[in-house]
């Protein structure tokens, strides 16, 4: 019974002491949205660098589609009529010999593609980061917050094709 009316004690208190206090007022909040990562791989410099990326591995995707296709000859070998015993433990010892190769291959192709995409991202990211500071500062807004956390906006607020804008200009492609 004593900690009821302690409570409402406190709540009573805590209500009186409040009322005394002098109202703040907030200014009004400005905010943007952004989706970061629309604004990222839209700079001429990821277009660029996954270009670049693209040539770089294109033989080693050439390698790979040429190994599938020899695993599929070796396939359709195999499963001709009639085959001799040890031509088709020559055939099976081949594709396993080829599939472990296109393995490694495939492996060591998305290891090194996905190591170069993360330093990428990882730099062109930092640096977006900063012209996203920028531009909030330029446009006087309190908080720029990324659109995957947002459930509704306006379109008014959204700041992505200017931060994809603004970072072209100060990081231009040669």
């Amino acid at each position: 019974m004593f900690s009821h009316i302690r409570s409402a004690s406190l709540l009573i208190a805590s209500a009186v002491v409040a009322s005394r206090l002098p109202a703040q007022e907030f200014a009004p909040v400005k905010v943007a949205i952004i989706n970061l990562q629309l604004a990222v791989s839209q700079t001429q410099e990821i277009k660029k660098d996954v270009a670049a990326m693209e040539a770089k591995y294109s033989p080693r995707q050439k390698a790979i589609e040429s190994l599938q296709k020899e695993l599929v000859d070796i396939q359709k070998q195999g499963s001709t009529p009639n085959l001799q015993p040890g031509r088709e433990a020559d055939l099976q010892a081949q594709f396993t010999t080829k599939q472990k190769q296109l393995q490694r291959l495939q492996q060591d192709l998305q290891s090194d593609v996905d190591a170069e995409r993360q330093d990428v991202l990882g730099h062109v990211g930092r640096q977006m980061a900063e012209v996203v500071k920028g531009l909030a500062q330029e446009k006087g807004l309190d908080v720029v917050i990324e659109i995957s956390n947002t459930l509704y906006f306006k379109p008014a607020l959204d700041l992505t094709a200017a931060a994809t804008a603004a970072y072209d200009k100060a990081h231009p492609v040669q």
